[in-house]
């Protein structure tokens, strides 16, 4: 996304002002917030242009000549999307917003199509047992299981690329010969693929200790036996922005009570709750955290990214959650197999 402070104006900002800023840069393009930084509109030259021809001056303010209904995206939309909506509106700047309407950056067509290559590392941990797919997982590791007619990890290394995440690290463990013979150094799929060897069970934050060099970017790390659609490159964006140690990606998870629960106060009945549903956000599985995090993980032990977290909320760290909305499946059992075998074309 690109960074927007420089093409904020306010509704009280001078035609000249908003001139100076759509001709100082490449994007063409100005943003209209208001105090707490709420989109309002959009400007472009061809807006100042008309409103020339209207006979308005330099001086005038842009209140009235600016777009006020402007599409726009939020951080949860992925690239593919966001280039569907820009080729079918044929608009080649598109704000993107946060839930409550305050904007966050602008994304461009022309920089969408043309990815850049990123330096920050991808880690994937791919050396679990796979247990609960059993018979399946007896002769593959679980990432290599076929979903869409491909390993579950290929589409992971896939999206990955796709948004310019090209130099990946593969925590390896159970049958690890099975995932090197397959992606090999990862030319193949326009990614630089290293391996670390779990000699033992190491968790999802254990197997950072093994590291064999000095991180200098933020990188994620994720469980290999993920499908999901998030767009890598606003979740980076959202991690700098908040300026964060460690970003969590959580989704939202319902749970509906059977019975009728009942509310109790001093032994009377309070009332009544039927079916009543809880809602609440659980871990989805990706990650991303500065370098500084791995000093907090013991080395060549089990640990867990639950306990490092925990860990780092007690040392006071910046740790934020990043809500996943697009698709997400974690492919733990045999009937989330089938269901992601069942969805994977629509989705991908």
């Amino acid at each position: 996304m690109k960074n927007i402070e420089k093409l904020k104006l306010t509704e009280t900002s001078t035609i000249k002002k908003a001139l100076q800023i759509i001709d100082m840069g490449a994007v063409k393009f100005a943003i209209v917030v208001d105090k707490d930084d709420t989109l309002l509109g959009t400007l472009t030259d061809g807006d100042i242009r008309r409103a020339f021809l209207a006979g308005m001056t330099l001086e005038d303010t842009i209140e009235t000549i600016y777009f006020k209904e402007p599409t726009v995206v939020t951080a949860n939309h992925t690239k593919e999307e966001i280039i569907s909506i820009c080729t079918s509106k044929k608009i080649y700047q598109i704000p993107v917003v946060d839930d409550k309407g305050r904007v966050i950056g602008v994304d461009i067509l022309d920089e969408l199509l043309k990815p850049a290559i990123h330096p920050n590392k991808v880690i994937l941990m791919v050396g679990g047992l796979g247990t609960r797919l059993r018979p399946l997982t007896d002769t593959t590791p679980k990432p290599m299981l076929h979903v869409g007619g491909k390993p579950i990890l290929q589409t992971i290394v896939e999206k990955f690329v796709s948004y310019g995440f090209v130099n990946i690290i593969m925590c390896v463990g159970y049958k690890s010969n099975i995932i090197q013979d397959y992606f090999e150094d990862g030319s193949k799929f326009g990614a630089n693929i290293e391996y670390i060897l779990e000699e033992k069970r190491m968790g999802t934050a254990g197997a950072l200790s093994l590291l064999n060099e000095n991180l200098e970017e933020s990188f994620f790390v994720m469980n290999g036996d993920l499908l999901t659609n998030v767009n890598f490159e606003h979740m980076l964006e959202f991690h700098l922005d908040s300026n964060a140690t460690a970003t969590m990606c959580v989704r939202e998870y319902d749970f509906q009570v059977p019975y009728g629960v009942v509310h109790i106060d001093n032994g009377k009945i309070a009332s009544i709750e039927e079916k009543p549903v809880h809602k609440f956000f659980v871990s989805a599985g990706i990650y991303m955290l500065n370098p500084s995090c791995i000093e907090d993980i013991p080395k060549d032990e089990f640990y867990d990214m639950p306990t490092l977290f925990e860990k780092l909320i007690e040392m006071n760290a910046n740790t934020v959650s990043f809500p996943l909305r697009e698709y997400w499946l974690d492919i733990g059992r045999l009937e989330e197999y089938e269901k992601a075998n069942q969805e994977y074309h629509e989705v991908f």
